[in-house]
């Protein structure tokens, strides 16, 4: 039997029999059924064959003629919970997974279900000053202030326990104890936690030349302490791995609209108006998930930045791409940022 959704695709033309044949030699129960784009057109089940052939519709005909034209689906970013929720309560098995049109993936209850268990580490920087946020910084780290009942960092580690990980790196600078007191090895939460120190801030990539020698060489994400999200971290990994990244950054999209109406002329002659418009653009959300080749370059105690980090593989033309998310994300930077973080922790299912 196969889990690879990609053997459950069909196109419009092939018969209701060969679709018959993939469903039984597939485990998904379903098909899919695309164009040559990978538009996806329709679904099949066994239920949609049965009653097909009640009907007197031959095993000769054409799948499209059969097939669900506007079945259930869901997006990359829908998260497993909400994914399970939305099968249960239609009474399906599988949902195909869309981006923009396109068949991307294949949710199946049963896989959305199982609790999976993931060996990769996860590395969290949490030594920043958070000059930002004093007062409140003046004794307790910014990733330990308290957003509702827990701290950030705490509803971080839990959000990845939730989602199977439990190999964690803790960067420290400042007030190193208090989060060493707070976590000690993570055997409370039933996870291991390993602390790297930056005797000096090494920017936001520099701690990864801190990492033991015997961090899990599988793809390492990444990502700000000071960061309430309530991200899939397991879809951001399933992309990374099944696109053969290098390393992915998250993005999300940031709109700024100018205040003015923006002139395009040529020379004296106007071309177009346009009266404050909006521009959209793709920004650094402070999450990375980057394989070992890359982590483990990262020279013991040298400064640099994640964008620096990766500009170098750009320019070499590997494979580093973005995942956009557009689940809940807050950088909590400034103090309007910390009282929004409390006000929204009551509408946010972190449990």
């Amino acid at each position: 039997m196969s889990y690879d959704w990609r053997n459950a695709v069909v196109g419009p033309s092939v018969s209701v029999k060969d679709a018959l044949e993939k469903l039984d030699r597939e485990a998904l129960r379903i098909v899919l059924v695309c164009d040559d784009s990978m538009t996806l057109l329709g679904v099949v089940t066994d239920g949609d064959i049965r009653r097909a052939l009640l009907k007197g519709i031959g095993l000769e005909c054409d799948v499209h003629k059969i097939m669900n034209p506007s079945p259930t689906t869901i997006t990359n970013n829908t998260s497993r919970k909400d994914a399970v929720a939305l099968m249960q309560s239609k009474s399906i098995l599988a949902t195909p997974i869309l981006e923009e049109g396109k068949l991307i993936g294949l949710e199946t209850l049963q896989q959305a279900k199982s609790r999976k268990q993931y060996s990769n580490p996860v590395f969290i920087m949490a030594g920043g000053f958070g000059t930002r946020l004093r007062p409140l910084t003046d004794d307790t780290p910014k990733p330990m202030l308290k957003v509702g009942e827990r701290p950030i960092l705490e509803t971080l580690i839990l959000n990845f326990i939730k989602a199977g990980f439990s190999k964690f790196y803790i960067s420290t600078h400042y007030l190193p104890h208090v989060i060493r007191n707070y976590f000690g090895d993570g055997s409370k939460w039933g996870v291991n936690i390993t602390y790297v120190h930056e005797e000096t801030p090494l920017g936001t990539g520099g701690a990864l030349g801190l990492l033991p020698d015997d961090t899990p060489e599988h793809p390492l994400i990444m990502v700000n302490g000071d960061v309430l999200t309530n991200v899939d971290f397991e879809r951001v990994l399933d992309f990374h791995v099944q696109n053969a990244a290098l390393a992915t950054m998250c993005v999300r999209e940031y709109d700024y609209q100018i205040p003015y109406g923006v002139i395009v002329g040529d020379g004296e002659r106007i071309i177009s108006m346009e009266e404050k418009p909006i521009q959209r653009f793709f920004v650094n959300a402070g999450i990375y998930v980057i394989n070992p080749e890359v982590f483990k370059t990262v020279d013991k105690n040298r400064h640099i930045d994640m964008p620096t980090l990766l500009q170098k593989y750009l320019d070499a033309n590997k494979e580093v791409l973005m995942f956009p998310i557009h689940e809940y994300w807050l950088d909590i930077g400034r103090m309007d940022d910390f009282e929004r973080a409390q006000a929204d922790i009551k509408g946010l299912s972190f449990e």
